[in-house]
């Protein structure tokens, strides 16, 4: 309970929060090792990008977040392409009682976490699938991504001031 002006307790609004529906937008898995016929020693270096988007949708209360993940893997010897993934992953999320300035990080951080043992769980079948040990991915720490894009508009922002 919050206080009021006058001593009287006002009641904390309540944050209802649920998972509406999550979906695989796009996904492309390239096995470049197959393709090429290359035999021999494989020693995988796997990079990982990761991209966050949010959006309000039409109906009140509904947000979309995506979670696209491109997945490199790279032989170390010499550094040949051993396979790409690419995956859109989207949930779709009812939020109601949470206040406007809470709201973009939940959708980046919170939602984002909600969704990453889907999205691990079709990135090692889709490596086992296409011929590859399973890659089982660490896990993303989504509020480090977003501190670091937050830093990385405030100086590109800071930049483009010093600029003009």
């Amino acid at each position: 309970m919050a206080e009021h002006e006058n001593g009287a307790a006002q009641p904390v609004p309540q944050v209802r929060m649920s998972t509406m529906s999550q979906f695989i937008r796009d996904l492309s898995f390239e096995n470049v090792l197959a393709q090429r016929g290359t035999a021999g020693e494989v020693q995988p270096d796997v990079q990982v990008a990761v991209n966050l988007d949010a959006k309000k949708r039409s109906v009140e209360h509904q947000y979309e977040v995506s979670v696209k993940l491109t997945v490199t893997s790279r032989n170390k010897g010499v550094n040949e392409t051993l396979f790409v993934i690419e995956m859109d992953y989207v949930g779709v999320f009812h939020i109601e009682g949470l206040p406007e300035d809470q709201l973009h990080p939940f959708l980046l951080i919170e939602c984002p976490r909600l969704l990453f043992p889907f999205i691990r769980r079709i990135i090692s079948d889709i490596t086992r699938d296409g011929g590859f040990p399973s890659l089982n991915l660490e896990t993303i720490d989504f509020m480090q991504l977003y501190r670091n894009e937050i830093a990385r508009r405030q100086a590109q922002s800071t930049t483009q001031t010093a600029d003009a």
